[in-house]
């Protein structure tokens, strides 16, 4: 070997590792406010927020005309209108409420995970972030497969890239994933130039499209005779529009997005809080009803005017209804700006999506202790998600249509949970009227959702996936991060700083671990004897009783607030904690740190079974209580002449 190579390889390894995890503990802080350190963020005006969240929604237009007419064909436009009535009628009060009841961006899974609370409210949080992720994740495959679309569709394109759908779908993932491995903040005034000119677009598109209808009305003819000719009665038409209306969900994207960005609405007016609610209600109305004015004319247009073999697989229209009509039209040359522009509105959701899972998977999964160190971190994740993204790019062939079920599951679930717990906000506030009519919502949702992925079970079996990867992961994470000092900061009060400082000035701190049952005399003075018999503390010491009782067990990381009290002779330490061994050990720390003296603390054997105990510790907080404090103190500390001193007798 040659000398020297070795510590050059370690450098190197050293140097990625370092480049990997830069930021780490910065982003680790920011996300651990549940979104409210978003809230000293800049803030901006409502509407240019909504063009931010508009790369999302407004950009399924590039694709929603098309799969609409796959699925519903002449019946695309009352299928769509079906669309729109459920959207103005279901998602928004839904989201208007979610707004209310979360404006610091945590969205319905939060609410959610506050309603139902303990383990049973984290593993539905864990089952939804599948969902998100599949929702997210399609985001960014379909965007890029139909930005691919539209470019290699563009008669301007070298020949060679014709029929390369696949490769620049790649291409463009990869380069999304570098721009956020050198780092990429959301620009709200690109999104605000993209949107703006992709919705001017659009709309000399549509009105084009439409004078070219009622120029000749023997295309409506004709559509009036092909809806009588397939389906027969108005009845029928109703009955088969709301049949295959789920499979137009994926116009239904954007709402959750909406609700994200909040910290970013500016407020105003004497309540900022209220005001920056009211005015996200104002985006999420706005947009909606802008969508759904694009919507139906577009589908309308698109139905009426292109012939419906072009919309199948490999038909110049499929994928790119809009684009067809704005080169047939408006000539090449518009249709390529068109292009242009549908390919960076694209390209730019595909960087929201992004953006989105990069704030939900930290947000969420390290406060459950369900994350390795690293998802802190933006660069390793950036690196999961491609990769991820191109194992779903290649599974469905780049396809736009065959991704369209995965991608309304992803958004209908979530429209669903968020449903759901706006839901049983309004029965838990005694809102019956309220809470009957977002029950209704909530059953159309569910109905929606069921019948789509009865339909199209592919958006399921992908977050089956990614619900069983995140709940292993978790819990090994969970396992072998248990043992980390994982509680945030300490705090005393007034009572609780007097006990401490009256013992600092007997020049010691000694602790008995007392698990609270009469807290009476009798008990503490029990105790005390008990510990000056088998654990041998001094005798002239006036010792200091620790008691940590459970609060939420299944909550990973938290602040712990110390109280005081004096019962007869006795001086006690009460707190409340997820885990009572990791509490034990952050306050043995920070007395030490505050005073300068090492403490001490003292237990008493439990009787058990050791593995039903660390069972107990994972899931309850509590189990064989001395041993454990005495390891996370050991990897907390590694200098043992600093250690807090743990006796156990």
């Amino acid at each position: 070997m040659v000398p020297g190579t070795s510590a050059r390889g370690d450098q190197v390894t050293t140097g990625i590792k370092e480049w990997l995890l830069e930021g780490e503990h910065k982003r680790a802080s920011q996300l651990s406010g549940d979104g409210r350190e978003q809230a000293r963020e800049r803030d901006h005006p409502w509407w240019k927020v909504m063009c931010l969240t508009g790369v999302d929604y407004f950009s399924t237009l590039g694709y929603q005309p098309g799969i609409a007419a796959v699925a519903a064909g002449v019946l695309s436009p009352l299928a769509t209108i079906v669309l729109v009535v459920l959207t103005l009628a279901g998602a928004l009060p839904i989201y208007r409420r979610v707004a209310a009841e979360s404006p610091h961006g945590q969205g319905s899974l939060a609410m959610l995970a506050k309603l139902l609370s303990r383990w049973k409210g984290k593993l539905l949080v864990l089952a939804l972030l599948g969902f998100a992720a599949t929702d997210f994740v399609i985001t960014i495959t379909l965007s890029a497969a139909d930005a691919a679309e539209h470019a290699v569709e563009n008669p301007f394109v070298p020949g060679f890239l014709h029929g390369q759908n696949m490769l620049l779908t790649l291409v463009l993932i990869a380069l999304l994933g570098l721009v956020f491995l050198r780092g990429f903040a959301e620009a709200i005034g690109v999104a605000v130039v993209l949107v703006g000119l992709y919705l001017a677009l659009n709309l000399v598109v549509v009105v084009d499209a439409l004078v070219h209808v009622f120029r000749s009305p023997h295309v409506i003819v004709d559509w009036k005779n092909l809806l009588v000719t397939q389906h027969g009665s108005v009845w029928a038409m109703v009955g088969v529009s709301l049949v295959v209306f789920p499979k137009l969900a994926l116009g239904l994207s954007g709402f959750e997005t909406g609700v994200s960005v909040m910290p970013l609405v500016r407020g105003g007016g004497s309540d900022p809080l209220r005001g920056r609610i009211g005015n996200t209600r104002k985006l999420l109305t706005t947009a909606a009803l802008v969508m759904s004015c694009f919507l139906i004319t577009s589908s309308f247009a698109t139905t009426v005017l292109i012939p419906q073999a072009e919309f199948e697989e490999g038909g110049s229209a499929s994928g790119r209804a809009l684009a067809y009509l704005a080169h047939g039209y408006l000539g090449n040359a518009f249709g390529t700006v068109y292009d242009v522009s549908t390919i960076a509105i694209l390209w730019f959701a595909g960087a929201s999506a992004m953006a989105g899972l990069l704030n939900l998977v930290p947000r969420y999964l390290p406060r459950y202790g369900m994350a390795p160190s690293w998802a802190a971190a933006t660069r390793p994740l950036v690196i999961v998600i491609s990769v991820i993204a191109f194992v779903i790019t290649w599974i469905f062939d780049a396809s736009v249509d065959a991704q369209g079920g995965a991608y309304a599951t992803g958004v209908l679930v979530l429209i669903s949970s968020a449903a759901l717990a706006v839901t049983l906000s309004a029965w838990q506030r005694g809102r019956r009227g309220a809470f009957a009519a977002y029950a209704v919502i909530t059953v159309v949702f569910v109905y929606t959702t069921c019948a789509n992925i009865v339909e199209r079970p592919d958006g399921v079996k992908i977050a089956a996936f990614f619900i069983a990867a995140i709940i292993l992961t978790s819990l090994v994470s969970r396992a072998t991060r248990s043992l980390e000092l994982r509680v945030e900061r300490v705090e005393l009060d007034a009572a609780a700083r007097r006990i401490v400082d009256k013992a600092v000035r007997g020049g010691h701190i000694r602790l008995i671990a007392n698990e609270p049952d009469a807290r009476d005399e009798a008990e503490y003075r029990d105790k005390l004897r008990e510990a000056e018999e088998n654990l041998h503390i001094p005798h002239d010491c006036v010792p200091i009783f620790l008691e940590v009782t459970i609060s939420d067990a299944s909550d990973f990381q938290s602040t712990l607030h110390v109280r005081g009290e004096k019962r007869q002779d006795f001086r006690i330490l009460r707190v409340k904690s997820p885990s009572i061994a990791n509490a034990i050990a952050a306050i043995l720390l920070h007395l030490r740190d505050e005073t300068g003296i090492r403490p001490h603390i003292y237990f008493s054997w439990t009787e058990g079974n050791p593995f039903k105990f660390l069972v107990r510790y994972l899931f309850s907080g509590d189990g064989d209580v001395p041993p454990v404090t005495r390891e996370v103190l050991r990897r907390a500390e590694p200098d043992p002449a600093r250690r807090p001193l743990v006796h156990v007798g």
